[in-house]
């Protein structure tokens, strides 16, 4: 089966709400990461400007030295550290990490840079509000090392994509896709850190469609609030567009 053609979203402007809501009533986001955090930044930073009406009430992370954790720290959003090291086996891990999770009562998780796989015992637990970016246009190059692979296929578009988690890695349905060119003779770097800008774009406006109900997991696809837009269909945002809802 063919994936969903993206639909652009560059005319609409309808899909964010244009009034936020009590700061008590706004939706609780958990993230979770492994390291620098900046797509976690760019959800901080979202959700102070009030492009993201929803609040920040936890950051996991498996690793100590996450510069992430300290990010979390100075915008006064909890942290919490759990070392999947002294866990017997990934189970047990997800296990203390949903309990943790947990704690927090939030209404959605978003994976920020979380490099651990989750088991389906977790994923489900949270299915539907669970949220992941990944560097690629899905369903090209699930896993590691998408940017060289893009280079070394000679492909002339790249991006990533932000999709609800499902028990199959990087498979869950997409909501959106940020593309860009490549550039001819572009470097590994180079590519790397387009891409970063784009998902620092599209992560804060996935959320914010997801928090005010636009987007929804619903029969494991991606459904769309707006009736004009196509069911299990991802939005794309392009590198060399600018945002037309609320950037």
């Amino acid at each position: 089966m063919s994936a969903p053609r993206p639909q652009d979203i560059t005319t609409r402007t309808d899909m964010t709400p244009t009034e936020t809501p009590n700061p008590s009533q706004l939706p609780r986001i958990s993230v979770l990461i492994s390291g620098n955090g900046s797509n976690l930044q760019a959800l901080i930073d979202g959700c102070a400007a009030g492009r993201i009406p929803a609040r920040i009430v936890q950051v996991i992370s498996n690793r100590a030295d996450a510069h992430g954790l300290t990010r979390a720290r100075q915008a006064g959003i909890t942290t919490a550290f759990i070392d999947h090291r002294l866990f017997a086996d990934r189970a047990a891990f997800d296990a203390a990490l949903a309990n943790k999770i947990q704690e927090a009562s939030p209404d959605f998780v978003t994976l920020a840079g979380f490099m651990r796989i989750l088991t389906p015992a977790l994923v489900q637990q949270f299915l539907g509000k669970l949220i992941n970016i990944h560097p690629s246009l899905l369903p090209k190059y699930p896993g590691l090392n998408t940017h060289a692979r893009a280079l070394e296929a000679a492909d002339t578009r790249h991006g990533a994509t932000v999709h609800f988690v499902t028990p199959t890695v990087d498979a869950g349905p997409a909501i959106v896709q940020g593309i860009l060119n490549i550039q001819p003779g572009e470097t590994l770097d180079h590519l790397k850190s387009r891409v970063h800008a784009l998902e620092h774009r599209i992560y804060p406006q996935a959320l914010a469609w997801l928090v005010t109900g636009a987007v929804r997991y619903a029969d494991g696809q991606t459904t769309w609030q707006d009736p004009a837009l196509t069911r299990n269909r991802p939005q794309i945002i392009r590198e060399d567009a600018p945002l037309a809802l609320n950037d």
